[in-house]
């Protein structure tokens, strides 16, 4: 074909699917926006699909005595179906298992914390926050006026401006 054998050209499409699958992975982040509602068109599952299909042609061409489009042909069903596996049972659970880190102000109220620095009675601590996404510190203030000691295990009762106000979480929530 084109003057080239076809393992010649099986071999050179593998080859530049391989370079083109290495800058992917580089900058697959801006090139995950491109297709996004449509699965079928992930540039993995694409490059994935040529390159198998040009390895598994490569290899019937060159070791077998298949003709070239019985070769080509059951290359592409071994594409189709490794690509399938590939995309069913490792990039579908990889993209649901990804973790968002974003929280919002109104996420924190009601979630309890710890005081890492002392919260003065008309002043500002710190407290952290434990959740699966990591640990959160943020500014606090007490919510009844009242000093809060290091260590002490407290309660988000609301969040403004970037500060949670907090009560201790043994003494609980009373409206005074």
């Amino acid at each position: 074909m084109f003057g080239f054998s076809l393992t010649a050209i099986y071999l050179t499409v593998l080859i530049v699917m391989a370079s083109c699958t290495l800058i992917y992975l580089v900058f697959a982040d801006l090139a995950d926006g491109v297709a996004e509602g449509i699965p079928y068109l992930d540039p993995a599952v694409i490059l994935s699909f040529i390159s198998i299909t040009a390895a598994g042609g490569y290899l019937l061409e060159r070791f077998t005595s298949l003709t070239s489009i019985v070769a080509f042909i059951i290359a592409i069903i071994i594409a189709a179906i490794l690509t399938a596996l590939l995309y069913f049972f490792l990039l579908v659970p990889l993209r649901s298992a990804e973790v968002s880190l974003v929280y919002t102000d109104a996420s924190l109220e009601g979630q309890t914390a710890k005081v890492i620095i002392p919260i003065p009675v008309d002043g500002f601590g710190e407290i952290i926050i434990e959740s699966i996404n990591g640990i959160i510190s943020k500014r606090a203030a007490s919510y009844q006026g009242e000093e809060i000691p290091y260590d002490t295990k407290v309660l988000i009762i609301e969040v403004k401006e970037g500060t949670a106000f907090v009560t201790s979480y043994d003494k609980g929530f009373s409206h005074t």
